[in-house]
């Protein structure tokens, strides 16, 4: 607006001094003042020989189509939904709902292109990823849980149960730098409920309110399930976190995806006959196949006799030998929705371990899947 109006200031000054000159070229060669007007008319009109140049209503048209377009830009700079444009967030940002949401999108959407991860798919080690950061907590002490991302420094990072977890990272890192506002430990549970999600599994609800810490918050070695140990061992690392009976066998059920590798844990194999689709296979397998110990110089670990090609580990076939176990392992095997609904449920309460939330439970979110 300051520039339009210096415009306007000089186009005045111009025009004011051409039409005197004007004036005294004609008084000084005796043209009459009627035919200069007349001959000043027809040369507006005509636009012939430049009359526009020296016409002081040019001029003034000039400067207000000036001032018109200093103040359209104005408008457009201060308010473009005017415009049909966004208008610009006032204040820090806030991520919302919709924030969330394109970063589960571009998540997925990696998921999809990605496939050269096992069986096609990183669905399992990212769903694992969210796990590990997760089961750290522990109830007495209110240390560990999803709240921190401490994997991310060696002495948590290098953990045995964490083995191979660095893919999972690895592939988290392009959305990290597309969406640097978001929290690595908001980041580890929204891609384990996508991968959850984008493998056919049930709904999971999301809340954001997850900050990262220092290495000094890295949990001990030994708070994550030991994989050769039966139930006494599962109901001490899970009863620490809170989770009865019930949640154990349910959260058991993501043996359903992924499988083992000998350069990490030291087991072999896949639990289902497919590892990248969450079910209740795992269930259906684990009463109804026939499980002999495997013969192989590796840890100790079941293989089916009829096909060989898929194992159990030592706490999977202890959901089948304890008493208090074995009924929520039938239920489930039966009933795909039942272990869908009881699966959720524990995985949301895992997932939030150890978080101080701003918000409360109500106000949880449900993202779209990419397939909905």
């Amino acid at each position: 607006m300051a520039s339009a109006s210096r415009s306007f200031t000089r186009a005045l000054r111009t025009s004011t001094p051409t039409f005197r000159t004007a004036s005294t070229r004609s008084a000084r060669f005796a043209v009459p003042q009627q035919a200069f007007r007349q001959q000043f008319r027809r040369g507006y009109a005509s636009g012939k020989e430049g009359g526009d140049e020296h016409n002081p209503n040019t001029m003034l048209w000039g400067a207000g189509a000036l001032v018109i377009a200093a103040g359209g830009y104005a408008a457009y700079k201060y308010k473009p939904e005017l415009f049909g444009q966004e208008a610009k967030a006032k204040g820090p940002f806030i991520p919302k709902f919709e924030d969330y949401q394109k970063v589960y999108d571009a998540v997925a959407k990696q998921l999809e292109e990605k496939d050269e991860y096992d069986d096609g798919s990183y669905g399992p080690v990212l769903l694992r990823l969210a796990w590990h950061a997760s089961g750290t907590y522990d109830k007495a002490t209110g240390t560990g849980g999803s709240n921190g991302a401490t994997m991310r420094f060696a002495p948590e990072g290098d953990h045995g149960a964490n083995a191979g977890l660095k893919a999972a990272r690895d592939f988290l890192e392009p959305i990290k730098e597309k969406f640097p506002w978001i929290s690595y430990s908001d980041l580890w549970v929204l891609a384990g409920v996508c991968a959850i999600q984008e493998m056919q599994g049930p709904k999971i609800p999301y809340r954001p309110g997850r900050s990262d810490r220092d290495v000094s918050f890295c949990t001990p070695d030994g708070r994550l399930p030991d994989a050769s140990k039966e139930q006494k061992h599962i109901r001490a690392i899970f009863g620490r976190m809170g989770f009865s009976d019930r949640e154990i066998v349910a959260l058991s059920g993501a043996h359903a995806l992924g499988r083992c590798h000998t350069d990490r844990s030291g087991y072999d194999g896949p639990w289902t006959f497919s590892p990248t689709t969450l079910t209740n296979d795992y269930y259906k397998l684990l009463l109804e196949e026939k499980w002999a110990w495997k013969k192989w110089n590796g840890p100790s670990q079941y293989e089916d006799v009829k096909t060989k090609s898929l194992m159990m580990l030592p706490t999977d076939m202890a959901l089948i030998k304890d008493k208090g176990f074995r009924p929520y392992v039938e239920k489930y095997a039966k009933d795909n929705d039942a272990f869908f609904k009881d699966f959720s449920e524990a995985v949301t309460t895992l997932f939030e371990l150890g978080v101080p939330f701003a918000s409360s439970a109500e106000d949880r979110w449900t993202f779209k899947s990419s397939f909905d």
